[in-house]
This record gives C-alpha cells, sequence and structure tokens, in this order.
C-alpha cells in the first residue's frame, strides 16, 4: 500500500472539463438550495441531507469516469446522482413524492436509483454502500468487463466493519473498486476527533495492502486527476484504492439540525476553499469568455425551475399500484 498526499499532475485539463465540473458544482448546489427552500415549505416529506460545500467530490469523481462506469451512494447523495447524468426532474419529483419520481415517490431524497447512467443507488444505513460496490467490482471482474465502480461513503462509514470486510475482499480478488471516502469531519454531530486517534483515515488501507491517498476534496481538479489515475489502474487489473477526501459540508447532518456544533472558526476557513470558488478561479485563468459562463449559470438556473416546475405539476402516487405493490412483494 502506498499512503500519500496526491502528487497533483500540473498538466490542465481541456475547458470542457472544467465547464463540466462548474455545470456539475453549480447544478448541485443549486438543487439542494431550492430543495432545503421546498422542504421548509412543506412541499418535501421525510430527510433531507445537503452534501453543500463537498460538491467537488462528486463532480470531480463522476467526470473522471466512463458513462458505462459505476457508482454507488449514499444518504448524501443528491450530488453523486446529479454528476453521474440524472435527470432532474425525476429527481425532483421523487423528492416530492411524486409518481414520476425515480422510485415513483416512494422512496424520497435517499433511495435514487438509476440504472441507465450506473447508478446502483443510494440509501439509508451507514456504510451500506460499500459491501454492494464489492459486490459490483466482483460481477464486474466476473464479466471480464473493463469497468470501475466509485463507491462513495463518509468518514463515519469507516468505522464500520464492512469497511475492512470490503477493503480486504477487494484487495484479495484485485477487484476494480474505487473506495472514495468523503472526510467532511462529522458523522452526523461527532466530530472525527471523538472517533479516531488520526484525522486522515487512507492509513487504515496499509492492513489490506490498498493503495491509498488523500487529497483536497474541495478542488475538483485534485479529485479528477486522483480518480482518473485510480479508474487506469483498475482498467489494468491493478485492483482497488481508497482515496480519502478531506472536505466539509457547511450545514448540519440534514435539514432541520441547525449544525451549532461547528465552531464557526472552523465552517469559515472551509469556506475560504468553496469548491465554486475553486472552479471559477480555474475558468479564468483557462480566459473563458464571461459569456459562455452566464450562460452556462442561466441554464443551470433554468433546468432547475424547470425542476420545480415539473414536480409540481406530476400526479401523486396511485394508492391502487402502490397497495398492488407491496402485496406482489409480501412474503
Amino acid at each position: 500500500m502506498t499512503e500519500r498526499t496526491a502528487n497533483i499532475n500540473s498538466d490542465a485539463p481541456s475547458n470542457a472539463v472544467l465547464l463540466r465540473l462548474y455545470r456539475d458544482i453549480l447544478t448541485i448546489r443549486r438543487f439542494e438550495e431550492t430543495g432545503m427552500e421546498r422542504y421548509r415549505n412543506g412541499f418535501i416529506r421525510g430527510y433531507f441531507h445537503t452534501c453543500i460545500g463537498q460538491e467537488g467530490v462528486a463532480a470531480g469523481a463522476c467526470a473522471a469516469i466512463r458513462p458505462d462506469d459505476y457508482i454507488v451512494s449514499t444518504h448524501r447523495g443528491h450530488g453523486h446522482c446529479i454528476a453521474k447524468g440524472a435527470d432532474l426532474n425525476r429527481m425532483m419529483a421523487e423528492l416530492f413524492g411524486k409518481e414520476s419520481g425515480y422510485s415513483h415517490g416512494r422512496g424520497g431524497s435517499m433511495h435514487i436509483a438509476d440504472r441507465a447512467t450506473g447508478n446502483i443507488g443510494a440509501n439509508g444505513i451507514v456504510g451500506a454502500g460499500i459491501p454492494l460496490a464489492t459486490g459490483v467490482g466482483m460481477g464486474i471482474k466476473l464479466e471480464r468487463s473493463d469497468r470501475v465502480v466509485v463507491c462513495f461513503f463518509g468518514d463515519g462509514a469507516a468505522n464500520n466493519g464492512v469497511f475492512a470486510e470490503s477493503l480486504n475482499l477487494a484487495a484479495v480478488h484485485s477487484l476494480p473498486v474505487i473506495f472514495m471516502l468523503e472526510n467532511n469531519c462529522y458523522a452526523a454531530t461527532t466530530h472525527i476527533s471523538e472517533t479516531s486517534l488520526c484525522e486522515q483515515l487512507a492509513p487504515r488501507a496499509a492492513g489490506y495492502s490498498v493503495e491509498a491517498l488523500t487529497v483536497r476534496g474541495n478542488d475538483p481538479l485534485d479529485i479528477y486527476r486522483a480518480v482518473g489515475s485510480a479508474a487506469e489502474k483498475a482498467r489494468r487489473g491493478g485492483g482497488p484504492t481508497l482515496i480519502e477526501a478531506m472536505t466539509f459540508r457547511y450545514l448540519g447532518h440534514h435539514v432541520n439540525d441547525p449544525g451549532t456544533y461547528v465552531p464557526e472558526d472552523s465552517l469559515n476557513e472551509w469556506k475560504l476553499s468553496d469548491p465554486l470558488d475553486i472552479m471559477r478561479d480555474y475558468l479564468k485563468r483557462s480566459d473563458e469568455p464571461d459569456a459562455t459562463l452566464d450562460a452556462l449559470e442561466n441554464e443551470v438556473e433554468s433546468a432547475i425551475r424547470d425542476a420545480v416546475d415539473f414536480a409540481e405539476s406530476s400526479p401523486e402516487p396511485d394508492v391502487g399500484t402502490f397497495l398492488a405493490d407491496v402485496a406482489e412483494y409480501d412474503c
């Protein structure tokens, strides 16, 4: 295992990649801000976990893999879904509990999956996606495909037993799994200093001979390059990689959590490296015309408005169909 801080390639990616990253991060930010507003106005029920502040991880990782590759998401998964190409209308409709949503309004915020884009799905069980992704990796190997699977999970999930078991299995069978550990410093309301003696968790991979690295999670290009390198290695049969992305969520664990346990100075320090600001800076240095950025931002705003309109105008789930589905799977 090689545990290191990522040595980022100085070669600049194309403007097309920079624009994609900026679009994805902005879309995720506006989608969740709009979702929070609608939640507080009573349009969305259940839980709603935002990834505001850590959108660069989802955007960078999904931009670095192919459309036919897989991802496995988490309860904080809107960003992963959007960056992998999910339909905003169907996502918003699912949040609103409407029939036109991805799960016909029955799954809500934490249970979106999209086979068309390779999104195996999100779920509300902490760490549950880790063994699922390992199974996907085994399936890829048995098919003799060159696909990869990116598994997103948080620092809290790294304390679950399935983390150790899955890393070991993936290492033993040289599976094409990229374990993407989003270390946002908090598991629900508990700071990592209260659950681990080391704030960086990448060294844990040493016990399984899994290559690991720690990157700046708020810099989308750091993520893009690290995941791209790990994917190339996995496609060659080089096995799994653990990438720990150091990042921070700006808000509480969920929309009803005020997050008052987060020290204000820590929050303000992390906001100085906001992924949106970082991408704007990259694009300015690339001499991308302001008109292009203005047009992109207008397109994103329009797409979010359209998604809300679609969700609000979509029909409620049919009770009869719901009951028939329950009866079909009744044991």
